[in-house]
């Protein structure tokens, strides 16, 4: 079968190869892939700004159908939907952070699509407790969209204090902070998405999306915008979903004395800002690293309730093959997610 493979340690290495197809375990099933979401993610393995244990195939945002299941493979069946938790691929199960449910800081921890083998490929063999059987009325396309969503879902309902009344900044208008924008909108928090000169169609869909407000960056700054939104008093809650250093800066700005100051992307390099106004402000800094199985239950029963959808937010769609053509539209901000699907 094709799958798109790290091969070699370094930026650049990765390349379309033929790989076998995966034998199912016993304990174990098989899902063939549906579709998989270009993360942000596969973008810092394309240029190795995050670890990754070449020789690997890339892509941890999937959906698919279960198609076999291992003679000791208990509670699932072929044929179900399902989307997969693919960060507990590896964990040890006996520190302190797996039994706590917080498997993201195992120390043995390898995620699927960098750490092991992931879904930019044909099929994938998974533990039956890393699916996660979808609602009937969510296609695979969304379901596919799991993973971001349950890392917002943490970020956003588990770890921040958002309150109806609160006036809530998200900055970066990429697929993290469009579904922050979704879940904020969903739950009737006024939300102000600030974006930069390029993000203008980013921007227009935080519109459609539910976003009260809207910030081009490129012509105001977003400390100005949000004190003129809200009579001078500042944002309550910032969501940094950009992963750049001025945005970093504009969030702590924006926010009023006291505020809540979450950090949802990645930067992938040092960068310096304010701490001082960290100070002064006596702000409540956070970081939300992707989420627990518990949040996946929590995705699993707001699809069920139908208060969020998420097909809007899929603008292209494309075969493996096409992935340079995929990670340049996420690199270049031109399409919202994209997805790739099997040749």
């Amino acid at each position: 079968m094709k799958a798109l493979v790290k091969f070699a340690p370094g930026p650049g290495n990765l390349d379309i190869l033929d790989v076998p197809e995966p034998p199912c375990g016993e304990n174990q099933v098989k899902v063939k892939i549906a579709y998989c979401g270009v993360c942000g993610t596969d973008i810092h393995v394309l240029h190795d700004t995050f670890r990754n244990y070449p020789p690997v195939i890339l892509g941890h945002e999937f959906a698919g159908t279960v198609v076999e299941t291992g003679r000791n493979a208990e509670g699932v069946q072929k044929g179900e939907r399902v989307a997969v938790l693919g960060a507990t691929a590896v964990t040890c199960g006996q520190c302190e952070y797996c039994r706590s449910g917080y498997f993201i800081f195992c120390r043995n921890r390898r995620g699927m699509g960098h750490g092991v083998n992931g879904a930019f490929t044909n099929f994938v063999v998974v533990r039956p407790d890393q699916l996660y059987r979808i609602p009937e009325s969510l296609s695979l396309a969304e379901a596919s969209i799991s993973e971001p969503f349950a890392a917002v879902v943490q970020a956003v309902a588990e770890l921040t204090q958002v309150r109806l009344g609160d006036t809530v900044l998200v900055s970066g208008p990429g697929p993290i902070g469009l579904l922050a924008v979704k879940l904020l909108a969903a739950e009737g928090i006024r939300t102000i998405v600030a974006g930069a000169a390029g993000d203008g169609e980013r921007l227009e869909a935080a519109k459609r999306f539910g976003a009260s407000e809207v910030v081009n960056t490129g012509e105001r700054s977003v400390a100005d915008a949000v004190r003129e939104a809200t009579a001078g008093r500042g944002a309550d809650v910032a969501f940094e979903c950009a992963g750049h250093p001025s945005s970093v800066r504009g969030c702590l700005e924006a926010l009023r004395p006291m505020g809540q100051y979450t950090q949802i992307a990645i930067c992938g390099r040092e960068i310096e800002f304010p701490i001082d106004t960290v100070f002064y402000k006596q702000l409540t800094l956070r970081g939300s690293i992707t989420y627990t199985s518990r949040t996946w239950d929590r995705v699993m029963s707001i699809y069920a309730s139908g208060k969020v959808r998420l097909d809007d937010l899929i603008s292209v769609k494309l075969p493996i093959s096409e992935w340079r053509a995929a990670f340049d539209l996420c690199m270049d901000k031109k399409a919202l997610k994209v997805l790739m699907h099997p040749e």
